[in-house]
């Protein structure tokens, strides 16, 4: 669905340039800032590798989540680097399925883990108790994609892949951007022992990583709304 919101207009032009921003604060030598270029301070100790909050934010009133779309990019030259001496090359086709496939399990993987056991109901309509998540994968690398080609093949992985995730939180009603978080998981086997890699297998590794995303923001709401583990 999309969002009308006058102040979310203006600023999905912006969003290339955020992930660049965002991008840069998970390179080896670099901090990430104190500060963000729209006002957001730095959450010192947090779970991600970089989170910021808008200073007074309140997330008590919103017991309600709406998710937009997520925009999926692969890693740079991630096509070139797959296709170089492999038999079946990997076409545009190829990526854009995954693409959508990516973002289909990301709604499906938030939304369960989001509102299991008196959770957060993801709406579609914005409204004074509702957050909006604008969220990104970018930089996805999977390791050896399952393509479905004619003849068999068998592909052999240590990991599945890597993903960083950019999430951003607005109201949904104002359109008033409350946080930003950035994060990089690997989907490591246990040991890093090679491993028969395929569809299922990719997807299976895809969904345990947005799990823990998705685990670590329902964790955080749970700890506003006072609703903490036992």
């Amino acid at each position: 669905m999309r969002v009308s919101t006058p102040r979310l207009r203006a600023v999905s032009g912006v969003l290339l340039a955020s992930l660049l921003i965002a991008g840069s604060a998970l390179q080896a030598d670099d901090k990430p800032p104190a500060v963000t270029h729209d006002g957001l301070h730095l959450v010192p100790d947090s779970e991600v590798a970089a989170a910021w909050v808008k200073p007074g934010a309140d997330f008590s009133g919103y017991d309600k989540v709406m998710l937009l779309e997520p925009h999926v990019a692969f890693k740079k030259n991630w096509q070139r680097e797959q296709n170089r001496g492999s038999l079946h090359q990997v076409t545009k086709h190829d990526m854009e399925k995954m693409k959508q496939g990516m973002a289909k399990l990301f709604r499906e993987t938030f939304v369960e883990v989001l509102g299991e056991k008196d959770g957060y109901a993801v709406v579609e309509a914005a409204d004074a108790d509702v957050l909006l998540l604008r969220p990104a994968i970018v930089d996805l690398d999977v390791t050896a994609p399952d393509l479905q080609k004619a003849g068999r093949s068998y592909n052999f992985a240590a990991s599945a892949g890597a993903a960083t995730l950019y999430l951003e939180l607005y109201d949904s009603v104002s359109g008033e951007i409350l946080g930003r978080a950035i994060d990089r998981k690997a989907a490591n086997h246990p040991g890093d022992f090679m491993r028969w890699t395929n569809k299922v297998t990719n997807r299976a590794e895809a969904r345990k990583l947005l799990a823990q995303w998705a685990g670590l923001l329902r964790d955080s709401l749970d700890e506003i709304h006072g609703k903490g583990g036992e």
